[in-house]
């Protein structure tokens, strides 16, 4: 009898971490803030009675642009909404932000069966706020109507999709370091530390070919005016 409990407590246990993480997650869970980036929305099928035919993810603020990736049998369908005041984004007035992506599967390509998952892609401009945690709400409902909220504290049974955004790696001056070598490749370097010799080396040995191809061709010039 105790050897029996004890197989069932260790199965439970080892089933819990599963069970947590079978929740709709955004991937990665990290990226640069400010930039343009791809965003997959996860949706994993905890049922094994049904089949999940629709997702629906709340963005945060902040976000101005997103597309969706085209996913055979399934389709999206962005809803912005107005902003109290126009904002500057990359350049341009924008008076609308991002406030929600469905995803409504039809046939039987659209279906989330029971032991699957799916990944839908998003391209989306991303908040210039480093070092903040977005939380991304989301619906997930099955073929017999039942709505799971994700919607909950990172802690809670039913926790709402987060991504970090951490500190952009260099900015936009980071290609910039990788051209200026490239330049100075090219034109030799510095002649001063010695870097421009193999240059000037080339340079002369063509000089010295041309001397001699115009030497040559005087003298087999002579040689003929002698013959004739």
């Amino acid at each position: 009898m105790r050897r029996t409990i004890a197989i069932v407590c260790t199965t439970a246990a080892l089933a819990a971490p599963a069970l947590a993480q079978a929740h709709v997650t955004l991937q990665p869970e990290e990226v640069p803030a400010g930039g343009f980036t791809r965003l997959d929305v996860r949706v994993p099928n905890e049922r094994d009675d049904a089949s999940t035919v629709k997702v629906e993810v709340q963005f945060p603020t902040g976000f101005q642009f997103a597309s969706t990736e085209p996913v055979p049998g399934w389709t999206a369908k962005v809803t912005r909404k107005k902003l109290a005041e126009p904002v500057m984004d990359h350049g341009e007035q924008v008076t609308d932000r991002v406030d929600t992506i469905t995803w409504t599967g039809s046939g039987a390509a659209g279906r989330i069966g029971p032991g699957q998952f799916q990944d839908f892609g998003v391209s989306v401009g991303v908040p210039d706020k480093p070092d903040t945690s977005l939380t991304f709400k989301a619906l997930q409902t099955y073929g017999d109507g039942e709505v799971v909220r994700w919607i909950g504290a990172p802690d809670a049974d039913d926790p709402a999709p987060q991504v970090k955004l951490t500190a952009s790696e260099g900015g936009h001056d980071a290609p910039t370091a990788d051209v200026e070598p490239a330049a100075e490749a090219a034109t030799g370097g510095d002649d001063e530390d010695g870097d421009g010799a193999p240059t000037w080396l080339a340079v002369l040995a063509l000089v010295v070919g041309a001397l001699g191809l115009v030497a040559g061709g005087s003298a087999l010039r002579a040689a003929r005016r002698s013959t004739g």
